[in-house]
C-alpha cells in the first residue's frame, strides 16, 4: 500500500465516485464524524458510493492511499462503532457510506432475503408484511432507520426471544489479507461469476424477487431457542464476545467491508396476545421466566420488562417520541430520527446557543399534549415497581392464561392477598389492541428517554452511563443492588430490558460533580463480580475494550488493520502497531 498526500486520495475518490458523491468540508463532514449518543473524530472524507462495482473502486482507491475505512451505513450505532473516535489516527480516514445502496431481494417468494449495504431494518419490514412474514428484529431500531448489515456486523439482539442475535454464514464481503490487497469473497451461496465487476454487477442485476439454491449455511440463529430454554445454564444465552456466532461479516464490527448479507425470515403470528404484569417482588419473575422457558410447550413472542423507575422517566421524557409514532406511524420515523441528528450536528457547533437544542423544543412541545398512556398501565405503574409484558402467539395463549390463572386467580388489576409469599402482591391484565399497542410503543420510549433526561437536566446531571449486560441463564438475584459508593453517586437508574433472555438495558444518570468514566468503571467491576457479559447487544463501539479472543476474530478478518481501526480499544496503528 503505497501512501499519498490527502489531496491527492480525495481527487481519486472523486474520480471514482463522482464529485458530487464526496464530501470533504469539515460541515459537510460533520453529521457523519458524529455517533448517534456520542463521539466524534476526523475524516478527509466521506464517499457515497451509486453502485457495488463503484463501492469496490472507493475501497480499492483507499486501499492504494493506505487510508483507514470506516464502513457505514445509518450511523445509528449506540457505542461510537460506525464513527471515527478521536483525531490520533495514523493514516487518512475515509467514511464509506452505504446510504445509496439499499436494494433488497426478495428470494425464494421471502423466505430468506438478500440486503445490501444500506437496506434498512424498516424497508425489510415493510417489504415482507404483504408476504406474512417478519425479519429478525421489529420495532426498536427498525424506528430510527438502523441497517440490516449493521445488525449482522454487530450481532443485534432484539426483543423477539425465539430469534436470538442477528447471524448469517452467508454474506458477500471484501477484506484487505495479510499482503495488503483487496480481496472479493462470494459467500452467499449464489453464482455471480469470478471478478469483482462481474460478481457485483451481476449482483445488483439481480430482480426484487429471485430463487436461490438451498445451502446447509445458517441465515439465522437457529440454536438459539434451545439455548434460551436452558435456564440452568451458567453463561448467558447471548452476548457479543460469544464466539459462537462470530463468523465472517457475523459479529465482525466493521472489520469487513460487506456489500450483501442472505438472511432467514419468519412467519408472522396470526393470532396474539400481550399481557401486562406487575409485581413488588423481583423473585415472581423469576419464577416466571424459569417456569415458562422450561416448561411451556409454545415459547412467547417476547418478553419486555420495565421498572417503574424507567416507566417514570419514560412517561414523562419520552412522550414526544410516542407520539410521533403513534400519530405518523413508523414510517416516518426513520427520516424524522435522520433530519433530527443532522440539525443536531449542525446546530450543537453554533456557539452560544444550547447544545442539543432539537430535543429541548421537542420536549418542551410534548408537555402540551395530553396524557398518553392507558389508564390501567398507569394503575399498575402507581401500584407495582416491576413491570412485565409478555407476548404470546398462537395455541400459547391460552397456555400463558392457564399459568397465570393458577399463580394469581382471575385476571385482576390488584392482584391475589391469599396466595403465597412468591405471588403475593402482584397482578396481570390482559391487553386490549390498543393497550397492547401502547404498553410496546412504551417500552420502546424508554431507550431514549435517559438521554433526553440528560439532555434537558444538564444542571443535575453529569453524563449518562448506558449498559447492556447479559446475565447468566441460571441467575435469579437479576435485580441488582448497587453498593453505597456507586449509588450515591448517581439519580435512581433506569432498568429495562429482554427478560427471557435476560439481556437488560441499564441507564444510569450521574450527578453533577462526579466524573461518569470513574462511575462507568466502578460499575463494570461491580458487573464483573456478577459474571455479568458486557456488552450484550450494542458491540464494543469505541467504549469498551473487546477481550483477547475477539481482538483475535478481528485480526483475522483484518490483518492491516485497514477497517475501523482501534474498535473495541484496539491499536489504531497500522497493522496494529505491530505488536502481539
Amino acid at each position: 500500500m503505497a501512501s499519498m498526500s490527502n489531496s491527492e486520495l480525495i481527487r481519486a475518490l472523486q474520480q471514482v465516485a463522482g464529485e458530487e458523491h464526496v464530501l470533504t468540508s469539515s460541515k459537510q463532514t460533520r453529521y457523519y464524524r458524529t455517533g448517534f449518543r456520542s463521539g466524534e473524530g476526523s475524516a478527509v472524507a466521506v464517499v457515497f458510493p451509486s453502485s457495488l462495482w463503484i463501492q469496490w473502486q472507493v475501497l480499492q482507491a483507499c486501499v492504494n492511499a493506505g487510508a483507514i475505512i470506516i464502513m457505514q451505513a445509518a450511523n445509528t450505532g449506540l457505542t461510537e462503532g460506525s464513527s471515527p473516535s478521536g483525531h490520533d489516527y495514523d493514516r487518512p480516514v475515509v467514511i464509506i457510506s452505504g446510504k445509496k445502496l439499499d436494494k433488497l431481494v426478495l428470494l425464494n417468494e421471502g423466505s430468506q432475503v438478500l440486503a445490501f449495504p444500506g437496506t434498512s431494518l424498516y424497508q425489510l419490514e415493510n417489504a415482507l408484511k404483504p408476504l406474512k412474514r417478519e425479519p429478525h428484529s421489529v420495532i426498536g431500531s427498525s424506528c430510527i432507520g438502523a441497517s440490516v448489515v449493521g445488525g449482522i456486523a454487530n450481532n443485534s439482539g432484539g426483543a423477539l426471544v425465539q430469534r436470538g442475535p442477528a447471524y448469517t454464514e452467508l454474506s458477500l464481503y471484501a477484506q484487505v489479507n495479510e499482503q495488503g490487497e483487496l480481496t472479493l469473497v462470494n459467500h452467499l451461496g449464489l453464482e455471480l461469476g469470478d471478478s469483482p465487476q462481474e460478481i457485483l454487477q451481476r449482483l445488483e442485476a439481480l430482480p426484487a424477487e429471485s430463487n436461490a439454491p438451498a445451502t446447509d449455511k445458517m441465515a439465522s440463529d437457529r440454536e438459539y431457542i434451545a439455548r434460551v430454554r436452558d435456564v440452568n445454564a451458567e453463561t448467558p444465552a447471548r452476548y457479543n464476545a460469544d464466539p459462537r456466532r462470530q463468523f465472517e461479516s457475523s459479529g465482525c464490527a466493521g472489520k469487513l467491508a460487506v456489500f450483501a448479507v442472505r438472511l432467514d425470515t419468519f412467519v408472522a403470528e396470526e393470532q396474539s396476545q400481550v399481557f401486562y404484569l406487575g409485581t413488588n417482588d423481583a423473585a415472581v419473575f423469576t419464577e416466571i421466566r424459569r417456569h415458562i422457558l422450561s416448561s411451556f410447550e409454545h415459547m412467547p413472542v417476547l418478553g419486555e420488562y420495565i421498572h417503574k423507575t424507567a416507566f417514570d422517566v419514560a412517561r414523562d421524557y419520552g412522550k414526544d417520541t410516542f407520539i410521533a409514532i403513534k400519530r405518523l406511524g413508523t414510517d416516518a420515523m426513520p427520516r424524522l430520527f435522520s433530519v433530527k441528528g443532522y440539525f443536531t450536528s449542525v446546530l450543537n457547533s453554533v456557539p452560544l446557543l444550547p447544545k442539543d437544542l432539537p430535543d429541548r423544543m421537542l420536549q418542551w412541545a410534548s408537555k402540551l399534549f395530553p396524557q398518553h398512556l392507558p389508564n390501567r398501565l398507569l394503575q399498575f405503574n402507581a401500584r407495582y415497581e416491576h413491570h412485565l409484558i409478555i407476548k404470546m402467539s398462537g395455541d400459547g395463549i391460552a397456555e400463558l392464561n392457564r399459568y397465570l390463572a393458577s399463580l394469581f386467580g382471575n385476571e385482576s388489576e390488584h392482584g391475589r392477598a391469599d396466595k403465597s409469599n412468591a405471588t403475593a402482591n402482584c397482578a396481570y391484565i390482559a391487553c386490549t389492541a390498543d393497550e397492547a399497542t401502547d404498553a410496546m410503543l412504551h417500552r420502546f420510549a424508554v431507550a431514549g428517554a435517559g438521554v433526553r433526561y440528560l439532555q434537558v437536566n444538564t444542571e443535575e446531571v453529569e453524563d449518562i452511563v448506558a449498559l447492556d449486560i447479559a446475565l447468566k441463564r441460571n441467575e435469579s438475584n437479576w435485580f441488582e443492588a448497587l453498593p453505597s459508593e456507586i449509588s450515591e453517586k448517581i439519580l435512581p437508574p433506569l432498568y429495562y430490558g429482554h427478560f427471557f433472555c435476560h439481556v437488560f438495558h441499564q441507564d444510569y444518570l450521574v450527578k453533577k460533580g462526579y466524573c461518569a468514566k470513574n462511575v462507568k468503571k466502578a460499575l463494570l467491576a461491580y458487573q464483573d463480580t456478577r459474571q455479568a457479559a458486557y456488552p450484550a447487544e450494542h458491540n464494543f463501539g469505541h467504549l469498551y475494550q473487546v477481550p483477547p479472543e475477539t481482538e483475535a476474530f478481528y485480526r483475522s478478518l483484518d490483518p492491516t488493520n485497514t477497517f475501523n481501526s482501534g474498535i473495541g480499544k484496539t491499536s489504531k496503528q497500522k497493522r496494529y502497531g505491530g505488536c502481539c
